[in-house]
């Protein structure tokens, strides 16, 4: 893997209220400089990670839902799910159509007006790239975009963010017929590098502080390139050993 010198997260601070129609690459940039005096400069090479949540809510992925009635959210769930996996109690483990394997097919009812259920994006990397493409014609900047969401992880403990979406920065580094710091070959080393940094911008956004990007300096440039979610990281069901 490329050698940096280090990685800078930046939040972006500053993002207003979000609603079906919204700009998320205008938004974005009236939170940063030159808009904002005191905000973070953007930078070509930058990534810029996005939350599920503000892409889903710009993007009209909103349905009224009655939180009182249990059934209401099971049939929502089965609805954006392609196969259910596992249940116990409320909680549904389930396919959706875009491949992820999540909690409740990634339907979410925190920070959103009571009553309404924020639905995922019906196509992240697109999502992703009209975020980026907007930010290079408003602010002639070439960046990465990820889109993050919050999935738990089977057999540990927690959440974390993950991609559901990039444009423009690489969502697998295949390190396959490179070598370790001991000279062997790697035969099967693949690093899940959207993943990572969507996790790492994680850490300056929080779930409660009402952040919902952030910046990401200093990977190594080899990372910005055209890339997919969908193609490089959710798995093929003929490499699925659990199916």
């Amino acid at each position: 893997m490329p050698v940096t010198d280090g990685i800078s997260l930046i939040p972006i601070a500053g993002i207003g209220e979000i609603g079906p129609g919204t700009d998320l690459a205008q938004m974005v940039a009236d939170a940063v400089a030159p808009a904002q005096a005191d905000g973070p400069e953007l930078r070509d090479g930058d990534v810029v990670v996005v939350t599920q949540k503000v892409v889903s809510k710009a993007e009209g992925r909103l349905v009224a839902i009655d939180p009182e009635d249990p059934a209401a959210k099971v049939a929502l769930v089965e609805q954006e799910s392609v196969r259910v996996i596992r249940r116990r109690g409320d909680l549904i483990i389930s396919e959706t159509r875009h491949g992820f394997i999540c909690a409740n097919a990634g339907i979410d009812l925190s920070n959103v007006d009571e009553g309404t259920a924020a639905l995922l994006p019906e196509d992240s990397d697109r999502s992703a790239r009209r975020i980026r493409a907007g930010l290079r014609h408003i602010l002639r900047v070439d960046v990465g975009v990820i889109v993050s969401d919050t999935f738990g992880r089977t057999w540990r403990r927690g959440v974390t963010d993950v991609a559901i979406g990039c444009a423009g920065v690489a969502a697998v580094i295949d390190l396959k017929g490179t070598v370790d710091a001991n000279g062997r070959e790697l035969i099967a080393t693949e690093i899940c590098v959207a993943d990572e940094l969507a996790s790492a911008a994680e850490l300056v956004m929080g779930k409660d502080r009402g952040i919902p990007a952030a910046i990401v300096r200093g990977v190594p440039s080899t990372w910005l390139r055209s890339a997919s979610v969908k193609t490089e990281i959710i798995r093929p069901p003929e490499e699925d050993l659990f199916r």
